[in-house]
C-alpha cells in the first residue's frame, strides 16, 4: 500500500467533511475529535457527489410514533436523493439495506492524515485539491502538495 499526506488534522472541520481529490479520486475526509475516516464522493445509490451533502443527524425511533432527533454531526446526507449514511462505518441507515460507502484505510501521524491507497488513484499532478464543509460544500477549493510516502 501507497501512503499519501492528504491533509493536515486541523484542516478538517471536526463533525465535518474535507473534500480532497488525488488523482482521479475524489475522497470525503470525515474527522470525530482525533480520528479521521476516509469515504469516496460517490453514492451507491445513483452515483451522486455524496460528500458534498449534509453532515447532520437523523430522526430516532422510539415507541410507537415517538422519534427524537440525534446523533448530530455523524449522519452524511446525500445531496441527491436523501440518502443517510453513518460516516463510522458508511453503512446506509435504511434498515435492511445493502448499501454502504467505499472507505480507505486513514492514519493520523504528527498530525497530518494519510491516506493508504493499494493501487495508483491515477495521475497525481502534484497537488490535492480540498474543500472543508459541515454542511453542503462549495466548489472552492485550496490547492496544495501531497507527499507520497
Amino acid at each position: 500500500m501507497t501512503a499519501y499526506e492528504v491533509a493536515r488534522l486541523s484542516e478538517i472541520p471536526d463533525r465535518g467533511i474535507l473534500l480532497v481529490t488525488l488523482g482521479n479520486l475524489e475522497i470525503g475526509l470525515y474527522r470525530a475529535g482525533d480520528t479521521v475516516r476516509a469515504w469516496r464522493n460517490h453514492c451507491p445509490h445513483m452515483a451522486a457527489p455524496v460528500c458534498r451533502g449534509n453532515v447532520t443527524g437523523t430522526m430516532l425511533t422510539g415507541d410507537v410514533y415517538e422519534y427524537e432527533y440525534g446523533r448530530d454531526g455523524e449522519i452524511l446526507q446525500c445531496p441527491w436523493h436523501g440518502w443517510e449514511f453513518d460516516l463510522e462505518t458508511g453503512r446506509h441507515l435504511a434498515p435492511g439495506s445493502w448499501a454502504r460507502l467505499r472507505g480507505y484505510p486513514t492514519e493520523v501521524v504528527d498530525g497530518i492524515v494519510l491516506l493508504h491507497l493499494r493501487s495508483s488513484p491515477g495521475p497525481v499532478p502534484g497537488e490535492v485539491a480540498r474543500a472543508a464543509h459541515r454542511g453542503a460544500a462549495t466548489d472552492d477549493a485550496d490547492v496544495v502538495e501531497p507527499t507520497e510516502r
